[in-house]
């Protein structure tokens, strides 16, 4: 096949997205089949249809500071990746991906989406995340905007799906996981000598309000075993001096930076305890590949607006969402069972091969497929 992946940031790997587009490129070409993406930036023949940079107005800065740009809309441009495709896959719901849908269908091509952008994303960032008027109709905006016109929506985690059947979304849904890629695999690694000593904790993802990364802070504060716990937050985005002011009165000084995946492998394999404390969701790819590489995850369980409750294996894994003095209690008891906690690990491990990566674009292919024989059923 040929396929088109469609979204506004394809260039760098600095938010979840974006990793996600190009594990997808990347194994379908293993796979077999040419692809080609339409996004933001310069154009690369034979690999990318590149498009203009669209500045938004009041919010550019903090877009950025999530680590996200968008895209402005080319027809001619977006006619020819088109135009070249078997089919298209649209994985964010923006101008761009609308413009390829109704090129799409003007053109009679098939046309699938991805449904990646949590409304709750968008709205903590501004401080309105937990408001349900704004929230229902952001996705209500959606459906409208882009996905009443998809026949095939792939959707994450069921938790997503469940969302956008609520929200009167009518598709063939297809839940199937992002994937984790198959040289993420159990290892442990000696210690950094500013860790040796210490009990690591990590957490991976943006610093933004729907990541919660206050609660684990606080967490370390009310620990029984705070003066040697380190903590490790990995990632970027607008509230990175917030958190560096919670953090000023710890024992032992946090850590907070974005890591590449070698630096974040590497750092999986010198941890203790992986937390993920996020009160919205789709599937949490940064706590798929912590499990993966051995380390037992304490999730926040908040079932209603996060996939990542489904992968805690039992209640030890869970904690109530926002409630950072169950969070620490957790966290003592995982610190002191270290047996269990060690026989838990490889548990985790063996767990994510129900998620890798090959099978998960083995269902995208079939999606594709799909999509392309409905389309010439009709004619």
């Amino acid at each position: 096949m040929r396929i088109l992946l469609v979204l506004d940031q394809f260039d760098g790997a600095n938010n979840g997205n974006t990793n996600s587009a190009r594990r997808l490129r990347d194994t379908l070409i293993r796979h077999g089949h040419e692809v080609r993406v339409a996004a933001q930036g310069e154009s690369r023949e034979g690999e990318k249809y590149g498009f203009p940079l669209y500045h938004l107005p009041v919010f550019d800065k903090l877009v950025t500071a999530q680590g996200f740009t968008f895209a402005s809309r080319d027809r001619k441009t977006m006619q020819e990746a088109v135009e070249w495709a078997d089919v298209v896959h649209v994985m964010m719901p923006f101008a761009l991906s609308r413009s390829a849908v109704f090129e799409a269908r003007r053109q009679g091509k098939p046309v699938t989406g991805a449904f990646h952008v949590q409304p709750e994303n968008i709205w903590y960032s501004v401080h309105l995340g937990n408001c349900k008027p704004i929230i229902d109709f952001t996705y209500f905006g959606f459906r409208k905007y882009i996905f009443q016109y998809l026949h095939h929506i792939h959707c994450p985690s069921n938790m997503i799906r469940s969302q956008l059947e609520k929200h009167r979304y009518k598709a063939d849904f297809r839940v199937i996981s992002n994937g984790i890629e198959p040289d993420i695999v159990y290892h442990k690694n000696p210690k950094d000598p500013e860790f040796e000593g210490k009990i690591l904790i990590v957490m991976s993802g943006r610093y933004s309000g729907e990541k919660r990364q206050d609660v684990l802070i606080d967490a370390v504060k009310k620990s029984k075993y705070k003066d040697r716990i380190v903590l490790y937050l990995a990632g970027q985005g607008p509230m990175k001096a917030h958190y560096e002011k919670l953090c000023a009165d710890l024992p032992n000084k946090a850590v907070m930076k974005f890591l590449t995946k070698a630096e974040l492998q590497r750092l999986f394999g010198m941890a203790d305890l992986y937390v993920h404390t996020s009160d919205a969701e789709i599937e949490a790819m940064g706590c798929m590949e912590a499990f993966a590489s051995g380390l037992v995850p304490v999730i926040s369980n908040s079932t209603n607006r996060s996939a990542t409750p489904q992968f805690a294996l039992d209640e030890r894994s869970l904690f109530k969402p926002g409630d950072s003095s169950d969070l620490a209690e957790k966290i003592d008891w995982w610190i002191e069972h270290e047996d269990e906690r060690k026989r838990m690990e490889h548990l985790y491990a063996e767990e994510a091969d129900r998620f890798r990566l090959d099978d998960c674009v083995d269902k995208m292919e079939q999606m594709f497929r799909d999509e392309i024989a409905r389309v010439a059923a009709q004619g």
